[in-house]
């Protein structure tokens, strides 16, 4: 039996032959992968593939997805890798929308590497304050693995659920997003954030990732939630080495072949600080900026950062350079 191939659509600048995704980037050629062959440059792919990767993606909250959207972070938690306990949530909330956040992830459970889960009663408490602040302000996300977690925030004006495990961690979150009809957003991890880095091994972590979220949608799709309300995420970082996060950033727009939109969030990753010599995760904007304008110009839609302004000027100067040529922007 031959072994699978995926279409990776390559990002092309200027006039291009198909739109990706119904949005802002170009593309006429792919790469051919299968595992264990080295890439090849192809002129077509499969007409499902194709469909896949033109169908313009639909709206998410009332947001339009044919220009690139930035989702603001706000950790109500005292242990978060970057800014735990740092700020109070509400007015950090109201801050990002201020600087230009789209749409806004609410959690209080932090999921960094080594971190050991939250009872629900306190996970619920921590997020209930900034959620009735916020409500019907600015679309709101409710990022929790835990189905009790999500009906509380969706009942206090949360109209999306960030689901870190993808559906892995507690079976009845997805009944609750088919319930209550909202987007949900399904991350690849490999294994529990308390021990997701204890020497996660893929076979080609490119094309796992693909199988794995592959198989996160149709699982979702079978517990009654329509195809066009999810989202994916490969989740980097979550069980994965530089390694592994890189392979996947390089390639990134093969995922566009789900039929979904992306969710990216790697700000102020570990690896980020690694390779850009910056310690301190409130030092690492500038690489996060740097990666996110090349996964912008991969097609990716949503953008999970704690530096909202920065990435909205960023944005703002993608938007004017692609205005020449008549694409969409910011």
């Amino acid at each position: 039996m031959s072994e699978r191939a995926y279409y990776r659509p390559i990002p092309q600048p200027g006039a291009a032959r198909w739109r990706l995704a119904g949005g802002w980037t170009g593309f006429t050629l792919f790469e051919r992968l299968q595992r264990g062959q080295p890439p090849q440059v192809v002129d077509r792919a499969p007409d499902e593939v194709m469909a896949a990767l033109t169908a313009p993606r639909a709206p998410l909250l009332g947001l339009s997805l044919d220009r690139p959207r930035l989702m603001g972070i706000v950790n109500a938690t005292p242990d978060s890798f970057s800014d735990g306990g740092h700020y109070d949530p509400p007015q950090q909330a109201r801050a990002l929308v201020a600087s230009g956040a789209d749409l806004l992830d609410l959690g209080g459970e932090s999921t960094r590497p080594g971190a050991e889960e939250v009872p629900e009663d306190d996970e619920i408490a921590r997020i209930l304050p900034t959620l009735h602040a916020m409500a019907g302000a600015v679309p709101l996300s409710v990022d929790t693995r835990k189905a009790r977690v999500a009906q509380a925030a969706l009942a206090a004006g949360a109209g999306m659920v960030n689901d870190v495990s993808g559906f892995d961690f507690d079976p009845d979150l997805a009944g609750v997003v088919a319930q209550a009809d909202v987007p949900v957003c399904l991350m690849h991890a490999q294994g529990q954030p308390a021990t997701m880095q204890h020497d996660p091994r893929y076979g080609d972590v490119l094309l796992d990732v693909y199988d794995a979220l592959e198989a996160r949608i149709a699982r979702a799709v079978t517990a009654g939630i329509p195809a066009q309300r999810i989202v994916i995420d490969p989740g980097i970082g979550f069980g994965k080495t530089m390694a592994h996060n890189l392979a996947i950033l390089r390639r990134i727009s093969v995922y566009h072949g789900l039929g979904c939109p992306i969710l990216l969030g790697l700000s102020r990753k570990r690896f980020i600080g690694t390779i850009g010599g910056a310690e301190a995760p409130g030092d690492r904007m500038p690489g996060t900026l740097a990666l996110t304008v090349m996964a912008v110009a991969q097609g990716v839609q949503i953008h999970r950062v704690h530096d909202v302004a920065e990435h909205a000027q960023g944005l703002r100067l993608i938007a004017a350079l692609n205005d020449e040529e008549g694409k969409t922007g910011t």
